[in-house]
Protein backbone atom coordinates (compact mmCIF):
# COMPACT_ATOMS: atom_id res chain seq x y z
CA UNK A 1 0.00 0.00 0.00
CA UNK A 2 1.22 3.50 -0.81
CA UNK A 3 1.20 6.18 1.87
CA UNK A 4 1.49 9.94 1.49
CA UNK A 5 1.29 12.91 3.84
CA UNK A 6 2.10 16.58 4.15
CA UNK A 7 5.67 17.00 5.50
CA UNK A 8 4.57 19.92 7.72
CA UNK A 9 1.80 17.74 9.15
CA UNK A 10 4.39 15.02 9.80
CA UNK A 11 6.45 17.43 11.90
CA UNK A 12 3.34 18.57 13.76
CA UNK A 13 2.28 14.97 14.44
CA UNK A 14 5.78 14.11 15.69
CA UNK A 15 5.71 17.06 18.10
CA UNK A 16 2.17 16.40 19.32
CA UNK A 17 2.05 12.58 19.43
CA UNK A 18 5.68 11.45 19.26
CA UNK A 19 5.06 9.51 16.04
CA UNK A 20 6.07 10.20 12.48
CA UNK A 21 3.40 9.69 9.84
CA UNK A 22 5.88 7.34 8.14
CA UNK A 23 5.12 4.92 11.00
CA UNK A 24 1.76 4.30 9.29
CA UNK A 25 3.63 1.98 6.91
CA UNK A 26 3.68 -0.56 9.76
CA UNK A 27 -0.09 -0.32 10.34
CA UNK A 28 -1.60 -3.81 10.35
CA UNK A 29 -4.77 -3.37 8.30
CA UNK A 30 -5.95 -6.90 9.06
CA UNK A 31 -6.40 -5.83 12.71
CA UNK A 32 -8.18 -2.57 11.86
CA UNK A 33 -11.64 -1.35 12.70
CA UNK A 34 -12.44 1.45 10.26
CA UNK A 35 -15.14 4.09 10.71
CA UNK A 36 -15.93 7.17 8.68
CA UNK A 37 -14.90 10.34 10.53
CA UNK A 38 -18.12 12.36 10.63
CA UNK A 39 -17.18 14.78 13.42
CA UNK A 40 -17.09 17.63 10.90
CA UNK A 41 -17.94 18.22 7.26
CA UNK A 42 -14.72 17.64 5.33
CA UNK A 43 -13.98 18.34 1.66
CA UNK A 44 -13.42 14.61 1.15
CA UNK A 45 -14.36 11.53 3.18
CA UNK A 46 -12.06 10.90 6.14
CA UNK A 47 -11.70 7.67 8.00
CA UNK A 48 -10.56 6.61 11.46
CA UNK A 49 -8.75 3.28 11.58
CA UNK A 50 -7.97 1.68 14.93
CA UNK A 51 -5.46 -1.14 14.68
CA UNK A 52 -2.04 -2.36 15.61
CA UNK A 53 1.46 -1.24 14.79
CA UNK A 54 3.58 -3.90 16.40
CA UNK A 55 2.11 -4.76 19.80
CA UNK A 56 0.51 -1.33 20.43
CA UNK A 57 -2.96 -0.15 19.37
CA UNK A 58 -2.97 3.06 17.30
CA UNK A 59 -5.53 5.40 15.76
CA UNK A 60 -4.94 6.73 12.26
CA UNK A 61 -7.01 9.41 10.54
CA UNK A 62 -6.69 9.22 6.78
CA UNK A 63 -8.36 9.72 3.44
CA UNK A 64 -8.04 7.79 0.18
CA UNK A 65 -6.31 9.38 -2.79
CA UNK A 66 -6.55 7.15 -5.89
CA UNK A 67 -4.11 4.34 -5.01
CA UNK A 68 -2.68 5.94 -1.85
CA UNK A 69 -3.61 6.40 1.78
CA UNK A 70 -3.11 10.04 2.76
CA UNK A 71 -2.30 10.01 6.46
CA UNK A 72 -3.63 13.00 8.39
CA UNK A 73 -2.90 11.92 11.96
CA UNK A 74 -1.40 8.94 13.77
CA UNK A 75 -1.25 8.38 17.51
CA UNK A 76 -1.36 5.71 20.19
CA UNK A 77 -4.89 4.74 21.21
CA UNK A 78 -6.07 6.00 24.58
CA UNK A 79 -7.71 3.80 27.24
CA UNK A 80 -11.25 4.59 26.04
CA UNK A 81 -10.32 3.63 22.46
CA UNK A 82 -8.60 0.46 23.66
CA UNK A 83 -11.77 -0.52 25.53
CA UNK A 84 -14.01 0.23 22.54
CA UNK A 85 -11.70 -1.80 20.29
CA UNK A 86 -11.77 -4.77 22.69
CA UNK A 87 -15.58 -4.66 22.81
CA UNK A 88 -15.93 -4.77 19.02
Amino acid sequence: MNYEFDPAKDESNLDKHGLSLTDAEGFEWETAIVREDTRMKYAEPRFEATGYIGDRLHVMIYCRRSDAVRVISLRKANKREEKRYAET
